[in-house]
């Protein structure tokens, strides 16, 4: 009672009700939030806004199919990279594959010895550049025994790196193709990053929405799902960075005339209601590719930020 009595006393004495008001700790919902860059060999690495970022994949370490790997481009640069991540408590993987290499992935997988050597290379590789993981980008593995080899290599995988962020790059959403990623994956991976972009209409906010309700739908839990936006336009694959620079007024649509073609991408006002929908429906947002944002106000990785941290 006389606890109670000094606390109000307290408190009158204060005229504040502030003071009266116990103190909030919990965290806000974006202290956690993953902003998630693709980074490519091609980087400028002295570009990069550490500080508006929560993790970097280093994107692509090339397998081959008797486990090893081809040597990685401009090694110098990650090792930059990871000492600036690291001082800035940025997280840094390994993206291992990307487009063009499904063959390889499928043989290195169909047998146990060439899987154990990808999986000890592997290890290997994050110990040498000090790495906080990997991002397994195999597009993809196809429903049945591929599927099955590829849950044998994520468990093979899990093992080795028990301590170590895996993460797998997936389809969009909806066709067959899809199910070669087997739930019994998504024990085995911290994050799923879901590239919904080179739909029919490239980076549409329906293929966001419809990427995240897909994969939901499959038993990924919503915290383990950085939802993608692209920073390159299609049909040409030209950079952002490179139509803001032809016109800065492209930096505020989705589709701009650009060199006689009609190219769709997502301009800022789409990739912050993106990353508005992520904060409610997601863990985290990512994107390919940082080396193709535009610098300064038409940056679109600011977008995402101001957007996290208003």
């Amino acid at each position: 009672m006389k606890r109670f009595a000094s606390f109000l006393t307290l408190c009158l004495l204060s005229l504040s009700w502030t003071a009266c008001t116990p103190m909030q700790t919990s965290p806000s919902p974006t202290d956690s939030f993953r902003i998630v860059a693709y980074a490519t060999d091609a980087i400028i690495a002295e570009l990069i806004p550490y500080d508006k970022l929560t993790h970097i994949n280093y994107s692509f370490l090339i397998p081959h199919a008797d486990g090893t790997f081809a040597t990685l481009n401009n090694a110098w640069k990650l090792e930059s990279i990871v000492e600036a991540a690291h001082q800035k408590n940025v997280k840094v993987s390994i993206a291992v594959g990307g487009w063009g290499w499904d063959n390889e992935f499928e043989q290195m997988a169909a047998a146990p010895e060439t899987r154990t050597a990808f999986v000890q290379n592997l290890v290997a590789v994050v110990n040498q550049y000090q790495l906080d993981g990997v991002d397994m980008d195999w597009e993809y593995p196809d429903p049945g025994q591929s599927s099955q080899n590829f849950l044998a290599l994520m468990k093979e995988l899990r093992a080795a790196l028990p301590d170590k962020l895996i993460s797998v790059a997936t389809i969009s959403y909806g066709d067959e193709t899809g199910l070669g990623i087997p739930n019994e994956a998504f024990d085995l991976v911290d994050y799923v990053n879901v590239m919904t972009y080179d739909g029919q209409i490239h980076g549409s906010l329906t293929e966001f929405e419809e990427g995240l309700k897909y994969w939901t739908a499959r038993g990924v839990p919503i915290k383990k799902i950085n939802i993608g936006a692209p920073f390159y336009t299609r049909p040409s694959e030209v950079t952002f960075a490179n139509l803001v620079k032809a016109d800065p007024a492209a930096a505020q649509l989705d589709s701009f005339e650009y060199l006689g073609s009609t190219e769709n991408y997502n301009g800022i006002p789409t990739v912050k209601k993106k990353t508005e929908i992520a904060l409610q429906k997601a863990g985290g947002i990512m994107f390919w590719a940082l080396d193709h944002d535009a610098q300064g106000e038409f940056s679109l990785v600011n977008a995402i930020y101001q957007t996290v941290h208003p």
